[in-house]
């Protein structure tokens, strides 16, 4: 009987250190921006929240993308950038195993990035509740590395 993939066998794999880094932005309106850092977003600090829901969600990848394999979680970072565009989020996860954290640092950010938008949308909608500003781009992985 022919089945139709799966997860991919590791078992024969090594396991050594990996690390991967993603990153990804979110355009704003200005007024947005200056009221995050006037810290008058009415939910609290996004970018707090951003990073907690980013590393909750890293770590429970492979509880939404089927394919990927649990993997022991050894270190998770957030930085964020504001400029006159919006926010740029990176995420780097590391772990020592038999595959990559790409995935994880990949959902990191869009969650991140998501966190963030959900916390500002009341300031981002126009007068017909549309968001014409608002716009998560250029997600990405920078960087992965795999051994020392």
């Amino acid at each position: 009987m022919g089945g139709r993939g799966g997860m991919i066998d590791i078992g024969d794999k090594e396991a050594v250190p990996r690390c991967a880094l993603a990153r990804g932005q979110i355009e704003l309106r200005e007024s947005t921006l200056e009221r995050i850092e006037e810290e008058g977003i009415k939910k609290g600090d996004p970018l707090q929240a951003a990073e907690v829901a980013g590393i909750e969600a890293v770590k429970k990848t492979p509880e939404t993308i089927p394919h990927c394999h649990p993997i022991p979680i050894d270190d998770i970072k957030f930085w964020f950038e504001m400029d006159d565009d919006g926010i740029k989020v990176e995420c780097q996860v590391k772990a020592v195993y038999k595959t990559g954290v790409e995935m994880e640092a990949l959902v990191g950010v869009n969650t991140a990035l998501l966190t963030i938008w959900d916390m500002v949308k009341y300031l981002e909608k126009d007068q017909e509740g549309q968001y014409p500003d608002t716009r998560i781009t250029d997600i990405r992985v920078v960087k992965k590395k795999k051994g020392d």
